[in-house]
């Protein structure tokens, strides 16, 4: 990957940068607090680099749980990811050998940019995604490592820290709808969330939440494309008065 291609992307990261730094240092501040140093920061990172997955592999870690129990866990917690890969095929068609790590690196931050990813002129647009995604999980490596190195050397009391992720989420997510075309597919989720909450429970929710978001939007796709197509235009005509 060339040096062009790093310095396009790299504006684009900068939220992700400051929050993953932050939520990298938590985790490799729990992971320390149970006893595993540094090399176990860095290998947690670099081959599951799902950060509430590897939030979960702390407690996990923690009290011995079993592989049917880590496996089962794993997958609710982030199930999501595969409503992520399938809307994510038609930008990484193309992409050869790296479409695999494209897969395997969309955490939430990183499909947030991707989806809504303006590729600056004069950079080929597989090359940005996948500058993107490489310096994603390079922050968050380096989050991670600095955290275990800091927790080692001076001890902290790391109680509520995993709320640094829901913040930085919660930040993009701000971005998100203030750039949004169409505020229908937001709305449309908080009210799936909603109603699967009051049905099942907090402990519950997740799954049938993603199942709702999915077939209302599928139902709704033509409008949100029709959408799509309009605002294009109508930015056109803003600028041109």
């Amino acid at each position: 990957m060339d040096r062009k291609t790093l310095k396009a992307a790299f504006p684009a990261t900068v939220p992700v940068l400051m929050g993953y730094l932050a939520i990298g240092m938590a985790f490799g501040l729990m992971l320390q607090s149970e006893g595993y140093g540094v090399g176990w920061a860095i290998l947690m990172s670099m081959t599951i680099y799902a950060g509430s997955g590897q939030y979960l592999g702390v407690s996990l870690l923690a009290t011995g749980a079993t592989l049917g129990q880590t496996a089962f866990l794993t997958l609710m917690v982030n199930f999501r990811h595969l409503v992520y890969g399938l809307s994510m095929l038609e930008k990484f068609r193309g992409m050869g050998r790296r479409k695999l790590y494209m897969i395997f690196s969309l955490t939430d931050e990183t499909y947030a940019l991707l989806s809504s990813a303006k590729v600056p002129q004069g950079v080929k647009e597989h090359d940005y995604y996948f500058a993107v995604a490489l310096l994603d999980q390079s922050y968050w490596v380096l989050g991670s490592v600095i955290g275990s190195l800091l927790g080692a050397a001076l001890g902290f009391d790391t109680t509520g820290v995993d709320f640094a992720m829901t913040a930085l989420f919660l930040v993009i997510a701000v971005g998100q709808w203030r750039t949004a075309g169409s505020h229908l597919p937001a709305l449309l989720g908080g009210a799936a969330t909603l109603v699967s909450l009051l049905a099942v429970g907090a402990e519950e929710m997740l799954l049938p939440a993603l199942g709702i978001m999915v077939a209302v939007l599928v139902l709704l796709r033509p409008t949100l494309e029709e959408q799509g197509r309009r605002r294009p235009a109508a930015v056109r005509e803003e600028g041109a008065r």
